[in-house]
């Protein structure tokens, strides 16, 4: 079984947006609590001042699990690597934020992870796969040439009540992904499942819900293809 859809080599970046434009169109952003997170995303335009970011890289954008991936750079040498992980976000948050921490910086790619906490706060799948359809519609209504990649919804052993729900999320996902232009998916799910089709342990932390290094290699592995591909730009 194939695991990842390659984008493909029309990928480039395109003009800027500013800052403000607003999501009011696009219905995921309607679900955000506007002032959650107004810290984290305080910091990262402090640093985006102090330390601009270079257009044409790869924003590696979601929940906990892009925030807390250690050393993400250095596991992608040589690109162009813009962290923007900010902890128990859901879809809907990071399309409510995209104007500020994805868009400014014209990316060629975006990686993302979200739709954990969508379902642990009892959204469903269908409500996963209107999310994500949002994010795509505004980051592609300023960005058309910028890659969109949908790192699959995990499994993990603090919310393994939720697999089947997450297995539905992604298979909607996945079917809205293919054979569209310019968007990939990567299966990280089915890696990290035992022989008994429940969540290894050996790859979470202590909680039993964020990854630990060998988690993170699985990601990275699965990831690289895509993100070093020569057929994107750079």
């Amino acid at each position: 079984m194939r695991h990842i859809l390659l984008l493909p080599a029309f990928l480039l970046f395109a003009p800027s947006v500013a800052l403000s434009q607003s999501t009011a169109a696009y219905p995921a952003a309607t679900g955000a609590d506007t002032a959650r997170f107004a810290d984290e995303i305080a910091e990262f335009l402090k640093s985006d001042r102090l330390n601009p970011p270079r257009a044409g890289g790869v924003v590696f954008v979601g929940s906990s699990s892009i925030r807390m991936w250690p050393h993400l750079a250095a596991d992608f040498p040589g690109e162009n690597v813009i962290q923007r992980g900010f902890g128990g976000s859901e879809l809907s948050d990071v399309v409510y934020r995209a104007p500020q921490i994805v868009i400014p910086y014209k990316p060629r790619l975006i990686v993302l992870y979200a739709g954990d906490n969508d379902l642990a706060a009892g959204r469903t799948p269908e409500e996963i796969l209107s999310r994500f359809e949002s994010f795509v519609s505004l980051i592609h209504d300023t960005l058309p040439r910028t890659g969109i990649v949908f790192v699959s919804i995990k499994p993990s052993w603090s919310r393994v009540s939720l697999l089947d729900k997450m297995k539905q999320a992604n298979d909607l996902v996945r079917h809205y992904i293919a054979g569209r232009r310019g968007l990939g998916y990567v299966d990280v799910f089915t890696p990290m499942l035992g022989a008994d089709g429940k969540p290894r342990m050996d790859l979470l932390v202590a909680d039993s819900l964020h990854m630990n290094e060998m988690g993170y290699s699985i990601w990275r592995r699965r990831l690289m293809p895509i993100v070093t591909s020569p057929a994107q730009s750079r």
